[in-house]
């Protein structure tokens, strides 16, 4: 055989060998996934983590903080009892801003803090009338909340409990006082709280409004107690008062108050202004929820829902999006106090939608009251 034949014949020896020592690192590498795959569906089958039925085992991208610059650690008790993963609600990420716009005061309060181990309160309170109820409730609504939370399980009840209960101590303290207009003056109140990082819900009397960002979407979870309601003017009627419009063509409950249901407010009680709140309760999802966010009137009658989800899924944290959303509200010509109050949850960062700009220039058909 020839020098170059033999040199032929190494060359392509050589390259075989190669193929099969390749093949064989490949095929080795594979069976290692395989284990480590077959370890984690076992895993997954353990703990219950499958989150849509899919058989894939959860990851942080599957249902956790998708924005990292919010980084929460699973909560392990609650994930195992609800079969699901479930993030620590951190309220170091919880943000609020309150602009006074322009009133001579600031009648809104707002509120956040741990009730109990694992039960989170947040709340926004929008003063009328002068800011004395709005600082009651914000001063002892907590306490309340967490008696009844010792004796019973329904959180629902828990707030219309605490809601009925905080008016009438309102009401003995005004006729205690020498201070006339105590009886004339009232807030609005949204309250949410929120078990093992998934079990939200959210009570509400007034305007001020309660929203959740689901896919992206505003999923409102509050409904404004006005007298365009039917069901709300026929209370009031029932009771003896009337329905009034002002020169701007807005209903007024006896000429004097906007809303059928408040705190406070101790002159029209008698006429069917109620303080029970309407409550709702939600499952989070924390693979689709981003936040919630809570609101007063001076936002949200010049800022829609899906303008709020919006704007705040642009956001880089919750504290940029309570000032975003504030701001907003601002330039697009609120006079009145604007608070808002950002929570957020697994899906933080998920829906950002990069067509959505900052702008002066909007619809206005599509914002206030109703929207």
């Amino acid at each position: 055989m020839s020098t170059a034949a033999l040199i032929n014949l190494a060359r392509t020896r050589g390259h075989q060998a190669r193929r099969v020592l390749l093949t064989s690192r490949i095929l080795q590498d594979e069976k290692r996934v395989t284990v480590v795959c077959q370890s984690s569906t076992s895993e997954r089958r353990t703990s219950r983590f499958d989150l849509d039925g899919s058989g894939r085992p959860a990851t942080w991208d599957s249902f956790g903080i998708w924005d990292n610059r919010i980084d929460e650690p699973i909560l392990l008790p609650p994930s195992i009892k609800y079969g699901k993963p479930i993030p620590k609600v951190s309220l170091s990420h919880v943000h609020c801003a309150s602009h006074i716009g322009k009133r001579k005061e600031n009648e809104d309060r707002f509120d956040y803090a741990q009730l109990t181990d694992n039960v989170l309160y947040f709340a926004v309170y929008d003063g009328h009338g002068g800011v004395a109820v709005a600082e009651f409730c914000n001063k002892h609504m907590r306490k309340y909340i967490q008696e009844f939370l010792a004796e019973e399980q329904d959180m629902e009840l828990v707030l219309t409990k605490a809601f009925l209960e905080i008016d009438k101590a309102y009401q003995r303290h005004a006729h205690l006082s020498a201070n006339a207009f105590l009886l004339n003056a009232g807030t609005t109140a949204t309250v949410a709280l929120l078990r093992d990082g998934i079990e939200l819900v959210v009570a509400s009397v007034g305007d001020s409004r309660a929203l959740l960002c689901r896919k992206g979407k505003a999923m409102k979870l509050t409904v404004d107690h006005t007298p365009e309601r039917k069901d709300e003017k026929e209370r009031i009627k029932k009771c003896g008062g009337f329905i009034a419009w002002n020169s701007l063509g807005q209903p007024h409950v006896n000429g004097r108050l906007a809303m059928t249901r408040s705190i406070g407010d101790l002159d029209l009680k008698k006429y069917g202004v109620i303080a029970e709140p309407e409550t709702k309760r939600v499952q989070l999802q924390h693979a689709s929820d981003s936040f919630l966010v809570l609101t007063t009137d001076g936002i949200n009658f010049m800022v829609n829902s899906q303008e709020i989800c919006d704007f705040v899924n642009q956001c880089h944290d919750p504290a940029e999006a309570a000032h975003v959303v504030t701001e907003q509200a601002m330039q697009y010509g609120t006079e009145d106090n604007s608070t808002v109050v950002v929570v957020p949850f697994g899906a933080w960062g998920k829906y950002k939608n990069s067509e959505i700009n900052f702008s002066f220039t909007r619809s206005f058909a599509s914002s206030g009251r109703w929207a």
